[in-house]
């Protein structure tokens, strides 16, 4: 199966599915026509907008591409606390001169319309975040030769995917920037994340499953440590967020690499479901009170956010980002795939060179001398 995936794409470069309109039809083409793999999120969207992006994709390249799907929430929200942050919120609300928006918006993201549109109309590709699908899910999909790919953060998620019939399993470290993709939404496992390299080597070690890997990747170098880790590809997100073709908004793409935003954490404010960010006032003024409460307190905040960016206030925006931000590079999607191609394959000439002049007792090119 590591094959039939990564002979979708020569390059081992994956592009992150990054909801909230990032993720759009041009960044996925730019990214499968130089090579990797271009993803567009369904996430927030209907099913109807996904297959509209879908359609306007396929118009922009024939290559391989994949779609991304957010998995239905169970009830675990506590009503209450959800109007208590909303009370918290009302001096936002007016700050921005918007309206707090409606938390009971739904749960499912239209699931299950957008399962159907993508069994009438496959796709190569389709990853789940937050969750894992059941394994009828799963048939279904490959008896249309769609590819299934399940976002996990530990080894126990990691078996689950295994046990459902997916494909590969992408491991997410800590490190990543946006909403980690926990099975469940377990508040005391806030603090618990893995890092990237130790979750990799934990999951190999647990399933057979092919691992895309995921979380603060932002050089050809890191992407090389990774494959020598016995990765299958690495997916990219902050990476490619600064790209022109991305849809974040301007302020967002330059707050990457601002020396005002120093760090990043991971954050319930604006969502209620822990979620990498850069640290603005927002975070730091709501995020030690909002609730456990995805999506609820993503709806509640929606229009904050939309105010803000229309402000162009990165104080008052989700700035999601991965640890690695500040190494970000305003290259054309399509450059920068071929500049971490060429990074590469330096890194792991660089090894192998390391490794033959290890083996004659010292550095490369040093035998004879």
């Amino acid at each position: 199966m590591s094959s039939a995936l990564t002979d979708l794409f020569p390059l081992p470069i994956v592009q992150a599915p990054m909801a909230g309109g990032v993720s759009v039809p041009r960044l996925a083409a730019a990214v499968s026509e130089a090579g990797g793999l271009g993803f567009l999120a369904a996430g927030y969207k209907t099913a109807d907008g996904m297959y509209q992006e879908i359609k306007a994709l396929r118009a922009l390249t024939s290559r391989p591409f994949g779609v991304n799907l957010f998995m239905p929430q169970p009830e675990y929200a506590d009503p209450g606390a959800v109007e208590v942050y909303a009370e918290q919120l009302a001096g936002e609300a007016t700050w921005y001169e918007a309206e707090l928006g409606d938390p009971d918006s739904g749960r499912d993201d239209g699931y299950e319309a957008k399962l159907a549109v993508l069994l009438d109309n496959p796709v190569p590709v389709v990853s789940f975040h937050f969750g894992c699908p059941t394994p009828e899910v799963i048939e279904s999909l490959a008896r249309k030769n769609t590819l299934t790919l399940v976002t996990a953060t530990s080894v126990e998620e990691a078996q689950a995917v295994e046990r459902s019939g997916a494909h590969a399993v992408i491991v997410q470290g800590v490190e990543a920037g946006g909403h980690q993709g926990t099975h469940r939404d377990d508040p005391e496992r806030d603090c618990a994340g893995i890092g990237l390299l130790s979750l990799v080597a934990q999951v190999r070690e647990a399933v057979a499953l092919p691992i895309v890997a995921a979380g603060g990747i932002m050089r050809g170098s890191q992407i090389a440590a990774l494959l020598t880790a016995g990765v299958s590809a690495a997916q990219l997100g902050t990476a490619f967020l600064a790209t022109p073709e991305s849809g974040a908004a301007a302020v967002h793409k330059q707050a990457l690499t601002n020396p005002l935003f120093v760090r990043t954490e991971l954050t319930r404010a604006f969502s209620g479901r822990p979620a990498r960010g850069l640290v603005n006032r927002f975070l730091r003024e709501h995020g030690p009170y909002a609730p456990v409460a995805y999506p609820q307190v993503h709806h509640l905040t929606s229009p904050l956010r939309k105010a803000a960016a229309k402000a162009g206030d990165a104080q008052g925006m989700a700035l999601w980002a991965g640890q690695g931000h500040r190494m970000a590079r305003a290259l054309p999607a399509g450059e920068l795939v071929e500049t971490l191609a060429v990074e590469t394959a330096a890194a792991q000439a660089e090894a192998a060179s390391a490794q033959v002049g290890g083996a004659f007792g010292g550095p490369a090119g040093s035998a004879g001398r």
